[in-house]
């Protein structure tokens, strides 16, 4: 297949989960195909990063990019028919390099990565097919975040304005592009019940790099002190809403039944509200770390108290590889299958959550029956040349019947 890639992003370093999805789906499949890659670099300074890809892709082009200022509700926001979310993306550049491409290259299929990219494919819809990977599904990532964060009246508003926008672009794209790739089966499930019953749509589950998060791979023991870890992006509403909820209501609950816990919160860019976690006895924010699993290897088990989903945690299947119990709500394990009390504890009250906190910080054999059981799944289910695989598979049977269909 000869396939071309265009991204909102530079999946390097691979310290977010979406940017490990991309990276990953990329080196696999050109390790049988020949894959073009066009990346919006965000702020710029990316360029450094280009020998990444150059070692597996044909072609790659880093696009710099500064988003311009959100637009006011009235009059340019009202009467603009993309919702803000995808126009606040818009990109000139990537017209003309996309058009350049079309024109000198033959390709079997475009890849883009999210909605935001939908508009600069959608009117090459009959020169080449497109498929939209899907890190998340945006309507329900963003109704999820209506529900559960307290927007003030003027966000609200904002809000609603894009609601509809969203959804009738959610359909416009799903009705033109030849195939959507979802993370879990809940994305599926959405998308054909509020947007097309009869898209064509693939999960793909995200996985994890099965040779690098192995608990032999890094040197470091499992802290003395009971310990719960917390991994991802710090400056991302779902997991601030997280630690919110965790503080406010479970926290206090785990103390008082394991006085002596401690609680590291790892991950870039944390937003001021997690800093001030650190004044807390036995809390740390670590902010970037330029490797997250010793953070792993010192917990005795990771919290996913997640409260707004869409896709797969790829902090999960993480600490599964490494040998870390996990402890998450079922939509923080949205798409992921695991059974409770087997391959993780799955608690959704701020009651359970606490519970189940505790049972694996006081029981040692359900903790080590649990990271026994997590780790054989990861590598059952997870690893990421199977998965990409899958995914491979499913482009060769759409390119096939797409020149089936042409031959008619």
């Amino acid at each position: 297949m000869n396939l071309l890639f265009i991204l909102p992003h530079v999946p390097w370093p691979l310290d977010r989960g979406v940017y490990q999805r991309t990276f990953h789906t990329l080196r696999e499949l050109s390790r049988r195909h020949t894959v073009d890659l066009i990346a919006i670099d965000e702020n710029g300074g990316s360029a450094r990063h280009l020998p990444v890809f150059q070692e597996f892709c044909r072609e790659v082009e880093f696009i710099p990019f500064v988003h311009p200022p959100w637009e006011k509700l009235f009059p340019h926001r009202l009467f603009q028919p993309l919702p803000a979310s995808v126009n606040h993306w818009r990109c000139p550049e990537l017209t003309t390099i996309l058009e350049r491409r079309l024109s000198k290259n033959s390709y079997d299929l475009v890849h883009i990565m999210d909605l935001v990219l939908a508009p600069y494919v959608l009117e090459h819809r009959n020169k080449v097919p497109f498929v939209m990977d899907r890190s998340r599904v945006d309507l329900q990532f963003q109704l999820m975040e209506h529900r559960a964060l307290n927007f003030t009246w003027r966000e609200k508003l904002l809000r609603g304005e894009g609601y509809l926008k969203l959804w009738l672009f959610e359909k416009k794209v799903a009705h033109l592009a030849a195939m959507e790739v979802v993370c879990g089966p809940d994305d599926e499930t959405f998308l054909r019940r509020y947007i097309n019953a009869d898209m064509p749509v693939t999960v793909m589950v995200n996985g994890v790099d099965l040779e690098y998060f192995r608990p032999d791979a890094v040197p470091g023991t499992r802290d003395e002190p009971p310990t719960i870890v917390f991994c991802g992006a710090m400056d991302y509403n779902p997991n601030i809403d997280a630690l919110n909820w965790y503080f406010a209501e479970i926290h206090a609950r785990v103390v008082a039944a394991v006085p002596e816990v401690r609680v590291l919160i790892v991950g870039k860019d944390p937003a001021p509200e997690v800093k001030a976690r650190a004044s807390l006895p036995g809390v740390t924010v670590t902010g970037s770390v330029p490797d997250v699993r010793p953070w792993y290897l010192k917990a005795w088990v990771q919290m996913v108290p997640l409260r707004i989903g869409g896709g797969t945690r790829l902090k999960i299947v993480e600490s599964l590889a490494m040998g870390t119990p996990v402890v998450s709500t079922t939509i923080g394990a949205q798409g992921l299958n695991l059974v409770h009390n087997q391959d993780a504890l799955l608690a959704d009250t701020t009651e359970d959550f606490a519970a189940q906190l505790i049972r694996s910080l006081t029981d040692p054999a359900l903790r080590e029956n649990v990271r026994e059981a997590g780790m054989a799944t990861a590598r059952e289910r997870f690893g990421w040349p199977a998965i990409v695989r899958g995914l491979e598979k499913r482009y060769e049977e759409l390119i096939e019947r797409l020149r089936a269909s042409k031959t008619v």
